[in-house]
């Protein structure tokens, strides 16, 4: 797996710590030059030093990708005993999901943070886990801001030991003949001798310490990944997009609406029979009566004929006043509408200004604990270059 690819490190350290004893004469028995394996062993040290730091920064980056392995696979095969079924009610106060305290920590926040949205009616915004639990994080575990400047420290290293040795062997180098010129040789080829060794081994390490780095970050970012859309699929919890409250007023708003259509139709109905009764009840009246009365009758039938028009119109009439109700009721309900809107714009800007001070809250955090790591770091260093 690539997360163990950092030992090739430990073992490309011993194969160089050999080879620069060996060109020294350690091992040879040749003659030794003190202060050349006194710089080669300095530089060495502090190369052992950073590759340490970086490898405690690994193995903590390690225990959270195990993690994040672990619980993915778990998700995974309770899903599948669950038949489909969201597994969020098993992890919603379940407050060791992780053994890891970084993973546990983002996962209680991310759980805090969907129980200040739920209402009686389930969760009012959609929250995804990655807002917590990201490349941030693991970046924070695997000591990136440290780790993405070894590379580089490596390489200046090597180039600080060329120009130190040249300086050497230039420094020791004197003569005015060709006779003074040769016996000094031998110490600018020493000085020399430093500068392409540290050369050699500062820039090899640090091609290596960088494709070690890059892949052991590469396959946490992928489980990362495999972990957040396996959570999405299996326990991540699911918004309410409709206003059950507004729903219900709604209904009741078009079963009062239908209700008047109704009784408006009933109203229609008895006020037509009743005109087309009064009509006949005169007709057959007028009838009768006008074999005695003639002329008189006539004239009260006319009047009734205008009394049952009279009550057509007021059919019509209510039949309007049934129809301004209706639209009364419509534009109730519109301004319903628009006050449950007002109120949910209201909850979420409150909710987004909750949010911004928690996520401020949290940078703030993160600044104040990567200063603190820088801060201990440069004085770690700082003592050890004044060792």
């Amino acid at each position: 797996m690539k997360s163990k690819l950092y030992y090739v490190l430990y073992f490309l350290y011993a194969i160089v710590v050999v080879f620069v004893l060996y060109l020294n004469g350690v091992f040879t028995g040749e003659e030794i030059s003190v202060v050349n394996l006194a710089i080669n062993i300095g530089f060495l040290i502090i190369i052992g030093i950073l590759f340490v730091i970086s490898s405690i920064s690994f193995g903590r980056l390690n225990m959270v990708t195990y993690e994040l392995e672990d619980v993915t696979l778990r998700l995974q095969k309770e899903y599948k005993e669950a038949n489909g079924k969201n597994l969020w009610a098993n992890y919603k106060d379940n407050s060791k999901v992780f053994e890891e305290e970084k993973l546990q920590e983002a996962f209680d926040k991310y759980r805090l943070r969907v129980k200040s949205s739920k209402t009686k009616r389930g969760n009012s915004s959609s929250c995804d886990l990655e807002e917590y639990i990201n490349e941030d994080l693991l970046d924070r575990v695997g000591m990136n801001f440290f780790n993405s400047g070894i590379s580089g420290t490596l390489t200046g290293l090597g180039i600080l030991g060329t120009f130190l040795g040249l300086s050497m062997g230039l420094g020791a180098f004197s003569g005015d003949d060709i006779f003074t010129i040769s016996d000094n040789v031998g110490s600018l080829l020493s000085g020399m001798k430093v500068a392409f060794h540290t050369s050699v081994y500062g820039i090899l390490f640090s091609l290596v310490f960088n494709v070690v780095y890059r892949s052991i970050m590469s396959d946490a970012y992928e489980v990362l990944d495999e972990f957040l859309s396996v959570f999405r699929q299996t326990a991540q919890p699911h918004a309410v997009k409709d206003d059950d409250s507004s729903a219900t007023m709604l209904i009741y708003q078009s079963g009062m609406a239908n209700s008047l259509k109704q009784m408006l139709e009933m109203m229609k109905g008895n006020a037509m029979e009743q005109t087309a009764g009064v009509e006949r009840i005169v007709d057959k009246f007028t009838e009768q009566m006008q074999t005695a009365l003639d002329a008189d009758f006539k004239k009260l039938g006319n009047v009734l004929k205008k009394a049952g028009e009279s009550q057509a119109a007021s059919a019509a009439n209510a039949s309007e006043m049934v129809e301004a109700v209706t639209a009364l009721v419509e534009v109730n309900r519109n301004v319903q509408e628009a006050l449950v809107n007002i109120m949910e714009r209201q909850e979420l800007f409150t909710k987004q200004l909750e949010e911004q001070k928690k996520m401020l809250e949290d940078t703030c955090s993160d600044m104040s604990n990567e200063i603190s790591s820088q801060l201990y770091t440069f004085g770690q260093m700082r003592n050890l270059y004044e060792k």
